[in-house]
C-alpha cells in the first residue's frame, strides 16, 4: 500500500538525543516536501519532549504511565490517530530506560498492522560522551545497543565514535552532519526491521529501570515583573543541579522546558555540572506569564528528587502554581506482547 506511513522507532539510553535527532530529521523531511508526526513516550506524564514537538509545530501524540510495550494497544491508537493529518513518517521514541522493543513492539507492529504500516530498522542511539558506572544501568545500556538494527552515535560534533562502536552511523543533530544519510538508510527499506529478539533477564531490566527515580513537575508561573524564558530556565536549572548534587543525586537526565507568550527555552544536562544543551529563542522578550515542565531522571530516592525541586523551586522570580507533581519509581515491565522469533519486515 503506497499510502502507509512509516513508523521509525529510535531508541537509546536517557540523554542520547533522541528528541533532538528526530526534531531536526522531522524538519529535513519537511524541507522534502514530505510531513511528519511522532509519538513521544514517558514512565510518567508532563513531558518535556511532547512540548518541544508542539513549539517546532510538529502534530504529536503522547505516551505516559508507562512504555510502549507495555502499553501496545495506546501506541497502535496513538500512531492510528496520528493518520489524520496524513504524515509520509512517524517517529516514535521509547522511555530511554527501555529495552526489548523489537520482541514486543516491532515484532506485533509487523505481524498484525502490516496493513496501516510499514516498520523502519530499530536505531538505538548512544551518546559517546556517556559513562554508565551502575552495573544496574550498564545492563540495561548494553542491552539497548544489542537489539539495535543501526546503532547511532550521536553528538559527532563533541564526540568521536568509540571504539568498540565502528559500524556505528555518527550524526550531529545540532550541525546536521549524517542526518540526512540516518534517514535515507532507515526509510529504503533495505534493513529488516527487529532484526534481533533479545535474550533479557527481565528481573535485571526492572532492577535497572528501578535504579532511578523520577520526577515530573509541570507549573505556571505569574510573575510581578517580566522575565525571559531564558532568564528563568537558566538559574532554575543551576540551583537544582547544585541541589540534586548536594543531595548526592546522580543526574541521568534533567530536561527543563519553559513557554512564554514570546518564545520557548529548552535546557538539559545528563550529568551533575554538566554544560546544558539549549534550544528554543534565546532573544524571546521578557514575558509575565511562563509554563515550566521538569522532567527528571537521577540515581536517588524519589523524595529526594521531590525535596531538591522544592529548595530550587523557592527561587523562582514567583511562587509556581504546581499543575502536575509525580514523584516515582518505575514499576516493573509486563510487555502486552512478546514474540519469540522474528517475523518478516513489512
Amino acid at each position: 500500500m503506497p499510502d502507509r506511513p512509516t513508523l521509525v522507532l529510535a531508541g537509546g539510553f536517557l540523554g542520547a538525543g533522541k528528541t533532538t535527532l528526530l526534531l531536526r530529521a522531522a524538519r529535513l523531511l519537511h524541507e522534502r516536501g514530505m510531513r511528519a508526526a511522532i509519538i513521544t513516550n514517558d514512565q510518567g506524564g508532563a513531558l518535556v519532549d511532547t512540548r518541544m514537538a508542539g513549539a517546532a509545530g510538529i502534530d504529536a501524540a503522547e505516551i505516559a504511565g508507562a512504555c510502549f510495550c507495555c502499553r501496545f494497544s495506546g501506541f497502535v491508537a496513538a500512531a492510528e490517530s496520528l493518520l489524520s493529518v496524513k504524515p509520509d513518517v512517524i517517529f516514535a521514541e521509547p522511555v530511554g530506560s527501555c529495552a526489548d522493543l523489537s520482541a514486543t513492539v516491532l515484532q506485533p507492529l509487523k505481524q498484525d498492522y502490516s496493513d496501516r504500516f510499514r516498520t523502519a530498522p530499530y536505531s538505538v542511539l548512544v551518546d559517546p560522551g556517556r559513562v554508565i558506572t551502575d552495573p544496574r544501568l550498564a545492563y540495561l545500556f548494553e542491552k539497548q545497543i544489542a537489539e539495535a538494527d543501526i546503532v547511532v552515535c550521536t553528538k559527532s560534533d563533541l564526540f568521536e565514535r568509540p571504539p568498540g562502536m565502528t559500524g556505528a552511523r555518527q550524526v550531529s543533530a545540532l550541525t546536521g552532519r549524517g542526518v540526512a544519510a540516518w534517514l535515507d538508510e532507515v526509510l529504503s527499506g533495505r534493513l529488516r526491521a527487529g532484526g534481533r529478539i533479545l535474550d533479557i533477564d527481565y528481573s535485571r531490566y526492572a532492577a535497572a529501570e528501578a535504579a532511578l527515580g523520577w520526577l515530573n513537575w509541570e507549573a505556571q508561573l505569574d510573575l510581578a515583573s517580566p522575565v525571559t524564558p531564558a532568564g528563568v530556565v537558566g538559574p532554575f536549572l543551576e540551583r537544582l543541579d547544585a541541589e540534586l548534587t548536594r543531595a548526592g543525586a546522580s543526574i541521568a537526565h534533567l530536561k527543563i522546558f519553559d513557554q512564554a507568550p514570546t518564545g520557548y527555552i529548552r535546557a538539559g544536562i545528563c550529568r551533575n555540572g554538566g554544560h546544558p544543551v539549549i534550544e528554543g529563542d534565546l532573544l524571546a522578550i521578557p514575558a509575565l506569564r511562563h509554563e515550566l515542565v521538569v522532567n527528571l531522571r537521577a540515581r536517588a530516592a524519589p523524595a529526594v528528587l521531590e525535596e531538591a525541586a522544592a529548595r530550587a523551586a523557592a527561587d523562582l522570580p514567583a511562587a509556581p502554581h504546581i499543575l502536575r507533581h509525580e514523584a516515582f519509581q518505575p514499576s516493573p515491565p509486563v510487555p502486552e506482547h512478546r514474540f519469540q522469533a522474528v517475523g518478516r519486515s513489512t
